[in-house]
Protein backbone atom coordinates (compact mmCIF):
# COMPACT_ATOMS: atom_id res chain seq x y z
CA UNK A 1 0.00 0.00 0.00
CA UNK A 2 1.20 3.18 -0.97
CA UNK A 3 -1.54 5.37 1.55
CA UNK A 4 0.27 5.11 5.03
CA UNK A 5 -2.16 3.65 7.44
CA UNK A 6 -1.90 5.58 10.68
CA UNK A 7 -2.61 3.76 14.24
CA UNK A 8 -2.78 4.26 17.80
CA UNK A 9 -2.15 1.36 20.17
CA UNK A 10 -3.96 0.44 23.65
CA UNK A 11 -2.60 -1.89 26.00
CA UNK A 12 -1.90 -1.34 29.83
CA UNK A 13 1.07 -2.88 29.61
CA UNK A 14 3.62 -0.63 28.44
CA UNK A 15 7.20 -3.22 27.52
CA UNK A 16 3.71 -5.09 24.97
CA UNK A 17 3.30 -1.34 23.34
CA UNK A 18 6.41 -1.21 22.65
CA UNK A 19 7.10 -4.49 21.22
CA UNK A 20 3.63 -3.69 19.25
CA UNK A 21 5.32 -0.84 18.07
CA UNK A 22 8.65 -1.97 17.27
CA UNK A 23 6.94 -4.52 14.97
CA UNK A 24 4.64 -2.43 13.01
CA UNK A 25 7.53 0.37 11.94
CA UNK A 26 9.75 -2.10 10.46
CA UNK A 27 6.99 -1.83 7.81
CA UNK A 28 7.19 1.93 5.60
CA UNK A 29 3.39 2.30 5.33
CA UNK A 30 2.83 1.95 8.76
CA UNK A 31 2.81 4.73 12.05
CA UNK A 32 1.67 4.33 15.13
CA UNK A 33 0.81 7.80 16.60
CA UNK A 34 -0.33 7.57 19.99
CA UNK A 35 -0.54 4.70 22.67
CA UNK A 36 -3.52 4.58 25.41
CA UNK A 37 -3.29 2.61 28.46
CA UNK A 38 -6.85 2.10 29.01
CA UNK A 39 -9.96 2.01 26.88
CA UNK A 40 -11.30 5.45 27.81
CA UNK A 41 -7.64 6.69 27.09
CA UNK A 42 -8.35 5.21 23.82
CA UNK A 43 -11.08 6.85 22.64
CA UNK A 44 -10.12 9.89 23.72
CA UNK A 45 -7.07 9.53 21.86
CA UNK A 46 -9.10 8.53 18.83
CA UNK A 47 -11.28 11.35 18.67
CA UNK A 48 -8.19 13.36 18.98
CA UNK A 49 -5.65 12.45 16.66
CA UNK A 50 -8.31 10.54 14.44
CA UNK A 51 -6.13 6.85 13.02
CA UNK A 52 -6.81 4.97 10.77
CA UNK A 53 -6.81 1.58 12.89
CA UNK A 54 -7.26 0.93 16.62
CA UNK A 55 -5.54 -1.67 17.99
CA UNK A 56 -6.69 -2.85 21.38
CA UNK A 57 -6.18 -5.08 24.08
CA UNK A 58 -9.16 -6.72 25.76
CA UNK A 59 -8.41 -6.73 29.50
CA UNK A 60 -7.29 -3.15 30.40
CA UNK A 61 -8.52 -0.84 33.59
CA UNK A 62 -11.29 1.88 33.82
CA UNK A 63 -12.70 0.23 30.20
CA UNK A 64 -12.14 -2.95 28.70
CA UNK A 65 -11.45 -3.18 24.96
CA UNK A 66 -14.61 -4.64 24.09
CA UNK A 67 -16.72 -1.86 25.71
CA UNK A 68 -14.38 0.81 23.91
CA UNK A 69 -15.01 -0.28 20.75
CA UNK A 70 -18.88 -0.73 20.92
CA UNK A 71 -18.80 2.90 22.38
CA UNK A 72 -16.47 3.78 18.88
CA UNK A 73 -19.34 1.64 16.82
CA UNK A 74 -22.47 3.29 18.38
CA UNK A 75 -20.72 7.01 17.85
CA UNK A 76 -20.09 6.08 14.08
CA UNK A 77 -16.50 6.90 14.66
CA UNK A 78 -14.74 5.68 11.19
CA UNK A 79 -11.40 4.36 13.17
CA UNK A 80 -11.34 0.56 11.93
CA UNK A 81 -10.74 -1.88 15.30
CA UNK A 82 -8.49 -4.68 15.84
CA UNK A 83 -8.87 -6.40 19.23
CA UNK A 84 -5.38 -8.08 20.00
CA UNK A 85 -5.52 -10.86 22.89
CA UNK A 86 -4.32 -13.62 24.62
CA UNK A 87 -7.60 -14.96 25.14
CA UNK A 88 -9.11 -17.11 22.46
CA UNK A 89 -12.49 -18.27 24.20
CA UNK A 90 -15.86 -18.15 22.28
CA UNK A 91 -17.44 -15.99 24.83
CA UNK A 92 -14.70 -12.80 23.88
CA UNK A 93 -14.54 -13.53 20.35
CA UNK A 94 -18.36 -13.41 19.45
CA UNK A 95 -18.63 -10.24 22.10
CA UNK A 96 -15.84 -8.39 20.47
CA UNK A 97 -17.31 -9.17 17.01
CA UNK A 98 -20.84 -7.77 18.31
CA UNK A 99 -18.79 -4.78 19.85
CA UNK A 100 -18.11 -4.01 15.85
CA UNK A 101 -14.81 -4.93 16.04
CA UNK A 102 -13.51 -5.52 12.19
CA UNK A 103 -10.61 -7.94 13.42
CA UNK A 104 -9.49 -9.94 16.43
CA UNK A 105 -5.74 -11.38 16.25
CA UNK A 106 -4.25 -13.68 19.32
CA UNK A 107 -1.31 -12.03 20.56
CA UNK A 108 1.04 -15.04 19.40
CA UNK A 109 0.17 -14.11 15.90
CA UNK A 110 2.98 -13.79 13.68
CA UNK A 111 4.57 -10.87 12.30
CA UNK A 112 3.23 -11.33 8.47
CA UNK A 113 -0.67 -12.25 9.58
CA UNK A 114 -0.59 -9.12 11.91
CA UNK A 115 0.83 -7.07 8.98
CA UNK A 116 -1.86 -9.18 6.99
CA UNK A 117 -4.81 -8.06 9.15
CA UNK A 118 -3.75 -4.44 9.14
CA UNK A 119 -4.12 -4.51 5.42
CA UNK A 120 -6.83 -6.23 5.15
CA UNK A 121 -8.58 -3.78 7.75
CA UNK A 122 -7.67 -0.74 6.00
CA UNK A 123 -8.99 -1.41 2.96
CA UNK A 124 -12.38 -2.35 4.61
CA UNK A 125 -12.30 -6.01 5.30
CA UNK A 126 -12.62 -8.31 8.36
CA UNK A 127 -9.78 -10.27 10.08
CA UNK A 128 -10.12 -13.36 12.01
CA UNK A 129 -6.91 -15.64 12.85
CA UNK A 130 -7.34 -19.64 11.44
CA UNK A 131 -7.62 -19.91 15.59
CA UNK A 132 -10.46 -17.79 15.49
CA UNK A 133 -12.16 -19.01 12.62
CA UNK A 134 -11.94 -22.18 14.02
CA UNK A 135 -13.94 -21.49 17.24
CA UNK A 136 -16.29 -19.26 15.06
CA UNK A 137 -16.81 -22.41 12.95
CA UNK A 138 -17.76 -24.69 16.16
CA UNK A 139 -19.93 -21.82 17.26
CA UNK A 140 -21.74 -21.91 14.21
CA UNK A 141 -22.17 -25.49 13.13
CA UNK A 142 -23.73 -25.98 17.20
CA UNK A 143 -26.02 -23.10 16.42
CA UNK A 144 -27.61 -24.89 13.06
CA UNK A 145 -28.57 -27.42 14.87
CA UNK A 146 -30.71 -24.94 17.29
CA UNK A 147 -32.03 -22.57 14.35
CA UNK A 148 -36.05 -21.63 14.55
CA UNK A 149 -37.11 -20.38 11.18
CA UNK A 150 -38.73 -17.00 11.04
CA UNK A 151 -41.54 -15.47 9.30
CA UNK A 152 -42.24 -17.07 5.42
CA UNK A 153 -39.16 -17.84 3.85
CA UNK A 154 -38.46 -17.10 0.28
CA UNK A 155 -38.79 -19.79 -2.44
CA UNK A 156 -35.63 -22.15 -2.27
CA UNK A 157 -33.26 -21.35 -4.54
CA UNK A 158 -34.65 -17.62 -4.97
CA UNK A 159 -31.53 -15.05 -4.75
CA UNK A 160 -32.88 -12.50 -2.68
CA UNK A 161 -29.22 -10.51 -1.80
CA UNK A 162 -28.51 -10.16 -5.59
CA UNK A 163 -25.35 -12.78 -5.18
CA UNK A 164 -23.16 -13.68 -7.44
CA UNK A 165 -22.48 -17.33 -8.43
CA UNK A 166 -18.91 -17.14 -6.50
CA UNK A 167 -20.47 -15.62 -3.41
CA UNK A 168 -23.01 -18.39 -3.34
CA UNK A 169 -20.45 -20.93 -3.83
CA UNK A 170 -18.50 -19.62 -1.14
CA UNK A 171 -21.16 -19.38 1.40
CA UNK A 172 -21.81 -23.22 0.42
CA UNK A 173 -18.76 -23.51 1.85
CA UNK A 174 -18.08 -21.51 4.40
CA UNK A 175 -20.98 -22.93 6.04
CA UNK A 176 -19.69 -26.30 5.58
CA UNK A 177 -16.73 -25.55 8.05
CA UNK A 178 -14.48 -24.93 5.94
CA UNK A 179 -11.78 -22.34 6.30
CA UNK A 180 -10.81 -19.57 4.62
CA UNK A 181 -7.70 -21.58 3.17
CA UNK A 182 -9.39 -24.33 2.42
CA UNK A 183 -11.94 -22.39 0.60
CA UNK A 184 -9.35 -20.79 -1.83
CA UNK A 185 -7.51 -24.38 -2.36
CA UNK A 186 -10.61 -26.09 -3.30
CA UNK A 187 -12.15 -22.73 -5.67
CA UNK A 188 -8.36 -22.33 -6.89
CA UNK A 189 -8.51 -18.91 -5.96
CA UNK A 190 -6.19 -16.51 -3.68
CA UNK A 191 -6.92 -16.66 0.14
CA UNK A 192 -7.53 -12.59 0.30
CA UNK A 193 -10.07 -13.24 -2.73
CA UNK A 194 -12.05 -15.66 -0.62
CA UNK A 195 -11.65 -13.02 2.40
CA UNK A 196 -13.14 -10.78 0.11
CA UNK A 197 -16.37 -12.48 -1.34
CA UNK A 198 -17.08 -13.25 2.18
CA UNK A 199 -16.93 -9.80 3.36
CA UNK A 200 -19.31 -9.14 0.47
CA UNK A 201 -21.45 -12.08 1.96
CA UNK A 202 -21.66 -10.43 4.83
CA UNK A 203 -22.45 -6.68 3.69
CA UNK A 204 -24.76 -7.74 1.34
CA UNK A 205 -26.42 -9.85 3.33
CA UNK A 206 -26.37 -7.59 6.43
CA UNK A 207 -24.91 -9.89 8.82
CA UNK A 208 -22.18 -9.20 11.86
CA UNK A 209 -21.33 -12.99 12.53
CA UNK A 210 -21.22 -16.65 11.09
CA UNK A 211 -24.27 -17.14 13.26
CA UNK A 212 -26.56 -14.95 11.88
CA UNK A 213 -24.97 -15.86 8.42
CA UNK A 214 -26.43 -19.06 8.76
CA UNK A 215 -29.49 -18.41 10.50
CA UNK A 216 -30.43 -15.81 7.36
CA UNK A 217 -29.10 -18.25 5.02
CA UNK A 218 -31.64 -20.86 6.02
CA UNK A 219 -34.37 -18.25 6.26
CA UNK A 220 -34.20 -17.84 2.75
CA UNK A 221 -33.72 -20.97 1.49
CA UNK A 222 -29.56 -20.40 0.23
CA UNK A 223 -28.55 -23.36 1.52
Amino acid sequence: MSETTRIVLADDHALVRDGIRSLLETESDLEVIGEASNGKEAIDLVAEVDPDILIIDIRMPVMNGIDAVAELTKSKSPVKTIILSMHDSEEYILKSISSGANGYLLKDTDKSEFIKAIHTVREGGKYFSGDISNVLVNNLLGAKKEVVKEDTPKKAGENVFDLTNKELKVLELVLSGLTNQQISEKLQNSKRTIETHRFNLMRKMDVKNLIDLSKKSQKYNLI
